[in-house]
C-alpha cells in the first residue's frame, strides 16, 4: 500500500488566493505539520527526511542524534526493526523513493522563512564582526615615539648618571658600585637564527656576568635552555620564569635581547649605577601603542629583580597575564609583557643619558647615521647616538664582530681615558 502523499504533490498547482487566505492557509498548514510531525506516519516521514538529507549532504546531526523520544534517527546502515525481508525492504524503499521529494518539501517548507531570516542576520553579524576587529587590529599597531623630541616627553624618562656625580664619590663607594652590579643576559633564538647566535656568542655576550641563549627548540652545534615553543610571547615567558627560579638570589639585574641586537655592557651597568634594583624598574626604548606604553624588544629590555620578581607572581593569573595570546587578534611579546607588568604597577621607562640622548636604539649604528646625514647633515655624529649608547639593533653577524673591534679594540694612539670606573669582566670569563 502507497503512503499518504505530501500536500505539495497532491496539488502541484494550487489557484491564486489572497493574502488574508495564504496567512490563515499557513497558520492553519503549520498546525496541520505539527500534527503530522506528531503522529506515528509522520515520526517516519520525518526520519526519512532527515535520511534523504544526511544522504545530499544535509545536516550531521540528523544521521547521528537521536529524535524527541529518545530513539535513534536512523544511522546509514542501520537494520530496519519492522522487519528484515528483502521483499519488505524493497517495497518500502521504492515508497521512501516516489515520496521522497514531497518528504523534503515538506520538512524544508517549515523552516525554509527562518532560515532566511537568521541567515541574513548571520550575516550581518560576520561583516560588523570583521569590521570591528580590522579597527581593533589597527588602532593596536599604531605606534608613537620614534619621531620628535615633543613625542618623546610623553613617555617616563630615566636617565644615566654624569660625570660629575660618579666623581664625588669615594674611591671605595665606586669600586662597591662597580662590583655590586650584576647582569643576567637573556637571547632569545630559533634555528634560523644560527648565524647570529654564533656572532652574539662571540662577542657581546661575554661581557654579561652570565649570557644564556633560550631557544624555541634543540640545536646541536649550541648549548641552550630548550623551551620547546616557536611562540616569542611563550618564549619570553618562559624565559623569565625559569631565570627567577634559578638566579633570582645571584643577580640583581636582567637584560633580554635579540639576535640581532648588540650590547655594551658596560655602558648598560654605568646607566645603572645609581638605580636601586629593589624598586621596580623596567627600562628601554619606550613606545606607545594606543594608552600601552612599553619597552621595544629590538632594542633590549631591562627588569630589575623586583620588577621580574612581580612579574614571576603575575604569570600565576591567566586573567591578567595570559599565556596564549587574544582570540580575536595578538599583542607582540614587548607589548604583552608590559601588559602583564602593568598589572603589578611597573610601568615602562625610556633610557636617556645625561643630554636626552637615547641610549637603547631600535636601529643599527649605520642606519642612524643615514638618518643624521639627512636631517643635521651640520652634526652627524652628535645627531646621530649618544656617546654612552647600550644597544643596536638590526645588524648582520659581521656587523657585529665590526662592532666589537670598533668598541673593544680600536683606539686612538694618544689619547687618554680617565673613566673613574672600570667594570671587571667575570672570574674565569674569556671576556676580550
Amino acid at each position: 500500500m502507497s503512503r499518504c502523499k505530501p500536500q505539495a504533490l497532491l496539488n502541484p498547482s494550487p489557484p491564486p488566493r489572497s493574502p488574508k487566505q495564504l496567512h490563515l492557509s499557513g497558520t492553519q498548514s503549520g498546525k496541520r505539520t505539527d500534527a503530522l510531525k506528531t503522529s506515528a506516519l509522520g515520526k517516519q516521514w520525518v526520519s526519512d527526511c532527515n535520511k534523504l538529507k544526511g544522504d545530499t549532504g544535509g545536516s550531521a546531526t540528523a544521521r547521528r542524534g537521536t529524535d524527541s523520544n529518545g530513539g535513534n534517527r536512523g544511522e546509514p546502515g542501520a537494520e530496519d526493526p519492522r522487519g528484515t525481508s528483502a521483499g519488505s525492504r524493497n517495497t518500502r524503499r521504492k515508497g521512501r523513493d516516489a515520496a521522497g521529494a514531497g518528504v523534503l518539501a515538506l520538512c524544508g517548507s517549515a523552516g525554509a522563512g527562518a532560515m532566511l531570516s537568521e541567515s541574513s542576520s548571520f550575516m550581518k553579524g560576520v561583516l560588523l564582526g570583521g569590521v570591528f576587529c580590522v579597527v581593533v587590529t589597527l588602532l593596536g599597531h599604531v605606534k608613537i615615539g620614534h619621531g620628535s623630541r615633543a613625542q618623546h616627553h610623553e613617555h617616563h624618562h630615566i636617565q644615566a648618571p654624569n660625570k660629575e656625580e660618579v666623581l664625588n664619590l669615594s674611591e671605595d663607594e665606586r669600586l662597591e658600585l662597580s662590583q655590586s652590579i650584576r647582569v643576567y643576559c637573556i637571547v632569545l633564538v630559533k634555528p634560523k637564527d644560527i648565524g647570529h647566535w654564533a656572532a652574539v656568542k662571540d662577542t657581546w655576550s661575554k661581557h654579561c656576568d652570565k649570557a644564556e641563549f633560550y631557544s624555541s627548540e634543540n640545536v646541536k652545534v649550541f648549548n641552550a635552555v630548550v623551551l620547546n615553543t616557536s611562540d616569542m610571547w611563550t618564549m619570553m615567558r618562559k624565559a623569565y620564569k625559569i631565570t627567577y627560579e634559578r638566579y633570582k638570589e645571584e643577580f640583581n639585574w636582567f637584560f633580554l635581547a635579540y639576535p640581532t641586537t648588540f650590547a655594551i655592557i658596560e655602558n648598560l651597568k654605568y646607566f645603572l649605577l645609581k638605580k636601586d634594583p629593589a624598586q621596580p624598574f623596567y627600562i628601554g626604548h619606550t613606545m606607545k601603542s594606543g594608552d600601552l606604553e612599553y619597552v621595544d624588544g629590538e632594542g633590549g629590555i631591562v627588569l630589575s629583580i623586583e620588577s621580574l620578581r612581580r612579574l614571576s607572581r603575575v604569570f600565576e593569573d591567566s586573567d591578567k597575564c595570559p599565556e596564549q595570546g587574544g582570540m580575536i587578534w595578538k599583542l607582540s611579546e614587548d607589548k604583552q609583557l608590559a601588559v602583564c607588568l602593568k598589572y603589578t604597577g611597573v610601568i615602562a621607562e625610556n633610557a636617556e643619558d645625561s643630554e636626552g640622548k637615547d641610549v637603547f636604539n631600535t636601529k643599527s649604528v649605520n642606519a642612524l647615521i643615514k638618518e643624521a646625514m639627512a636631517s643635521r647633515p651640520e652634526q652627524v655624529v652628535d645627531g646621530c647616538c649618544s656617546d654612552m649608547a647600550i644597544t643596536f639593533n638590526g645588524l648582520s653577524p659581521n656587523h657585529m664582530h665590526v662592532m666589537m673591534y670598533g668598541v673593544y679594540r680600536l683606539r686612538p694612539y694618544g689619547h687618554t681615558y680617565s673613566d673613574a670606573l672600570v667594570f671587571l669582566p667575570p672570574a674565569g670569563s674569556d671576556n676580550d
